[in-house]
């Protein structure tokens, strides 16, 4: 899945690594995080903002280590405060009606929350369709549970899901759909019809689905629609979403897990085994985040549009054919018009050609093929920052 192979280190003729997790090493995050620091490259790789969320949300953490909230274990499902917070949101925004102490799951980030669902709803030799490119988690927590991935190739230049070819992957063995739109690293979001369409097709052949919807508030081209709203999607999908890209705090790992209370009590029990509680002074200060007015959403997809286009608009005057996210904070990009076809070995030489980091896509497939020429560049940084950097970019054309 990932380039980068832990070692084939052997105790007594015998591998060290669970075979389930074979072929799956450092990720390619921390791989070309490392080379950024190393080079002093700018690091347009790994999906984190370089400046920090609202000061009143900061100053709110602060407030609860002061005054001892959080600072011993919080409850297991997330402290009442985040968990009604969570609740009221999905109302306001969505006209979903959830229960804080039955529905609503705190959890350490969206990770934790794709991990503990899929260790709880699946079964070895259970089948999970999920589109490719994948974002890199899901492949080994569905390894983790002894379940196989079935990919639904996303292909561009828009990336939009084959829905025949969805139904026709379907067989007896597959227990689950895993969806992520808008869609990290492509920037598909699911439009309303292909929605229904997979909604329609979950309900007739019985699958659960999971919904990993953390780019929720940066959908830049049409509205996000929580697949859990559709007719029968109820009883049958997990949705998961986190702060840290919402409110630009990734470092404080703040995630949750919405269902009925049947799927969240499968979930706790796997959740309750991984990290237990995790976050407590901040979860009382994303409750406050939750609750901000809507022109702080509004303003920050705003603000982040303006950033997709400004970076967009640099990557194409330094050569790259680029497609045009609909969502996230990435931008993903064809390195052919260089005569360049290797995207790892591209990103692996980039910062010494030009002091820039990226990420290639191609670790995100089962076929590098499918993605083998796909840099990925993320926005989610100040102007300046990615001014210099498509500057910098532009040598690459000389």
């Amino acid at each position: 899945m990932t380039a980068v192979v832990v070692s084939d280190r052997e105790t007594s003729g015998r591998s060290l690594l669970n075979r389930r997790l074979d072929g799956l090493g450092t990720t390619i995050f921390a791989e070309m995080s490392a080379l950024a620091t190393a080079t002093g490259a700018i690091n347009l790789g790994q999906g984190f903002p370089d400046t920090d969320g609202p000061e009143e949300i900061r100053e709110a953490a602060v407030r609860a280590l002061r005054d001892g909230r959080g600072n011993q274990y919080p409850p297991g499902p997330g402290v009442p405060e985040l968990r009604t917070a969570v609740a009221g949101h999905q109302s306001r925004r969505y006209g979903l009606s959830f229960d804080p102490d039955t529905e609503v799951l705190i959890t350490a980030g969206a990770t934790e929350a794709i991990a503990a669902t899929l260790l709880a709803l699946l079964e070895p030799g259970d089948e999970v369709i999920a589109f490719e490119p994948y974002y890199d988690s899901y492949a080994a927590c569905i390894a983790m549970a002894g379940a196989t991935r079935v990919p639904l190739t996303l292909r561009a230049p828009d990336f939009r899901p084959d829905l025949d070819a969805l139904r026709d992957a379907v067989t007896p063995r597959t227990r689950l759909l895993l969806l992520n739109s808008p869609h990290n690293p492509t920037g598909m979001v699911l439009t309303p019809a292909e929605l229904a369409a997979i909604a329609e097709l979950a309900v007739e052949r019985d699958l659960l689905v999971v919904t990993d919807e953390v780019y929720e508030h940066l959908v830049f081209d049409g509205v996000h629609t929580p697949l859990i709203s559709l007719p029968g999607m109820r009883e049958r999908t997990v949705s998961i979403s986190s702060a840290g890209k919402t409110f630009s705090f990734t470092g404080w790992k703040v995630g949750w897990v919405m269902a009925d209370g049947p799927l969240i009590s499968a979930v706790r029990t796997a959740k309750q085994y991984l990290t237990y509680v995790s976050a407590g002074p901040f979860q009382y200060a994303i409750a406050e985040a939750l609750r901000l007015p809507d022109t702080y959403f509004d303003g920050f997809r705003v603000d982040l549009r303006r950033k997709r286009d400004l970076l967009g608009d640099g990557l194409l005057a330094a050569g790259f054919e680029v497609y045009q996210p609909e969502g996230t904070y990435f931008i993903t990009t064809d390195i052919t018009p260089f005569g360049e076809k290797d995207a790892y070995a591209f990103c692996r030489t980039l910062p010494e050609r030009c002091g820039v980091v990226a990420i290639p896509n191609s670790v995100f497939y089962d076929d590098p093929d499918a993605g083998r020429s796909q840099v990925r560049f993320t926005f989610c940084k100040r102007d300046d920052v990615l001014t210099e950097a498509t500057t910098r970019l532009q040598l690459l054309a000389s």
